[in-house]
């Protein structure tokens, strides 16, 4: 049931003056319950309680915080329809994606209490003491990784679940041993409400320690500035907008403690179209592309907004079968009115920009907040010339850029700023020729695909979802997969301590049974 109040780790409150409510952007209409702000006692009452049940938390087995997950995995899918149906209303978003969204938030938690119950994520090594080594005796130092402390997570707009209260920064987080405050977003505070819910039942039913988690409403920035600057928050998880990520970035550098922003920001995903390709494949290229670029209303972070290509018969036949394609794709709903004016004030200006053209939008009638797709293109000195080309148009919109030859491909891409994804579309022995281009985008992304698209985010531990700025703010870390855990922690050592006052990952007996490295080589034996 969903109450409109935050929870201040078990404790339902609503001490705020302040109340707003969400919206339902099919009808058109705000959401009948409302939800109050969290106040600057709220905020205070749960950073205490999280940093108290970090003294605790901190030190929890493995095999204590994988049931607590699993539990919390348990909870969200026990919330059956009144989840789905709150997500939908909330985001305009189709029941399928709900259901698929909400099974990739419980294989996450799943994914990450298998990790922790293992152990072997702490990274313990051992270099034992040589107290006959001349000229210095050598000391027995031990190294394992341990958590930072509360973490603040901003719940993401385009990603009510997977990404939000119990999404993967949250998971990780509390796998690592640091207790959460979610700061909700407010255009799903009922789906954050029912999941923070969930999270509080599993934290009751497991034994963990009043505080460990803790959900605030915030209809504007306020809460979560305050959050932010709070001394006793040690890292923060964000994923949005550059403009919003950077802010907080730039508080949490001025605080007298700076503290880690962990912001992913989205990207433009550029897409590079080899000659022989668009040869051999420009119609069906032109399909999955424009269903791409429209997937999920291009609401994804990886959604493909740059498609270059080199001038000449294939790039022209491509862009007039995807001018075709796109316009024969319905239209979907944006998540809020205010991202839907957000798209059309940000395609208007990259349209007012000298040289860049329409080459098709969909213009049939459309309903109360669908997006209209497009497509535009661009001569590549142009493109190169103006960096306002460059920027993120998120929604269904994508541009083409027209490259003279390899060499002006390959100065654009290294003019790109930082991000997420890049993609080659070529045949095999395309992509040997054009190896500058190849270690431009290496260079300039996270992750490089080959003949597929960006769209879709495959959680697993070889995945890498972030990139060099302003993709995210910390390009030697994934915001996706098991690894994403090593956001919240920090290596720290013991040096001859008593064997008997040690951690079980780095006793001699090696409780745990975990792989260590023992004097540098990789093993599981007592010492």
């Amino acid at each position: 049931m969903i109450t409109g109040k935050n929870y201040i780790g078990a404790e339902r409150s609503a001490a705020g003056s302040k109340i707003f409510s969400t919206f339902n952007p099919v009808s058109n209409i705000e959401n009948e319950p409302q939800f109050y702000e969290a106040s600057s006692e709220e905020i205070d009452k749960a950073v205490a309680l999280a940093w108290k049940a970090f003294t605790c938390y901190q030190d929890y087995s493995g095999e204590q915080k994988s049931e607590f997950l699993n539990a919390i995995a348990d909870e969200i899918e026990a919330l059956g329809d009144e989840l789905i149906n709150t997500y939908c209303a909330e985001s305009g978003l189709p029941r399928g994606r709900a259901m698929g969204e909400r099974g990739r938030t419980v294989f996450q938690l799943r994914s990450f209490a298998e990790l922790v119950k293992k152990g072997d994520w702490v990274e313990a090594s051992i270099d034992t003491a040589q107290p006959d080594r001349a000229p210095i005796p050598k000391p027995d130092i031990r190294k394992m990784m341990i958590p930072l402390g509360p973490v603040v997570v901003f719940g993401a707009s385009n990603f009510p679940l997977a990404y939000s209260t119990a999404g993967g920064d949250t998971a990780a987080a509390l796998a690592a041993g640091c207790p959460v405050i979610v700061k909700s977003h407010p255009m799903h505070a009922g789906t954050g409400e029912l999941v923070a819910s969930a999270i509080i039942k599993a934290a009751e039913r497991t034994g963990m320690p009043e505080g460990v988690f803790s959900n605030l409403n915030s209809s504007g920035i306020e809460v979560g500035v305050q959050l932010v600057q709070h001394p006793k928050v040690k890292a923060v998880g964000f994923t949005g907008s550059i403009r919003g990520g950077r802010a907080l970035y730039d508080l949490a550098a001025k605080r007298e403690e700076p503290i880690p922003v962990f912001a992913e920001m989205g990207s433009v995903n550029p897409v590079v179209f080899l000659p022989e390709a668009l040869k051999a494949r420009a119609e069906a290229l032109a399909k999955t592309y424009a269903g791409s670029v429209t997937l999920g209303t291009g609401q994804f972070c990886t959604n493909p907004g740059l498609l270059f290509g080199i001038k000449g018969a294939g790039l022209d036949h491509f862009i007039k079968r995807l001018a075709e394609e796109i316009v024969l794709i319905e239209p979907g709903c944006m998540l809020h009115p205010n991202i839907i004016g957000a798209y059309e004030a940000n395609k208007g200006k990259a349209l007012s920009q000298k040289g860049l053209q329409l080459v098709a939008e969909y213009e049939q009638e459309v309903g109360n907040n669908m997006a209209r797709q497009a497509v535009t293109t661009v001569e590549g000195g142009t493109f190169l010339d103006n960096p306002a080309l460059h920027q993120e148009v998120f929604g269904p919109f994508t541009m083409v850029v027209q490259c003279e030859d390899k060499a002006q491909l390959e100065a654009i891409i290294l003019k790109l700023e930082g991000q997420l994804t890049g993609t080659l579309i070529a045949e095999e022995d395309e992509a040997i020729a054009f190896r500058g281009v190849v270690e431009a985008l290496r260079n300039r992304v996270g992750r490089l695909i080959f003949n597929g698209v960006p769209t879709g985010v495959e959680v697993c531990p070889s995945m890498v979802h972030g990139g060099p700025y302003p993709a995210s703010t910390d390009s030697r870390f994934t915001a996706v997969g098991i690894n994403s855990i090593k956001r919240w922690v920090r290596p720290f050592s013991y040096q001859d301590w008593p064997n008997e006052l040690l951690p079980a990952a780095l006793k001699n007996e090696n409780p745990l049974g975990i792989k260590r490295y023992i004097n540098n080589q990789l093993s599981t034996e007592t010492l």
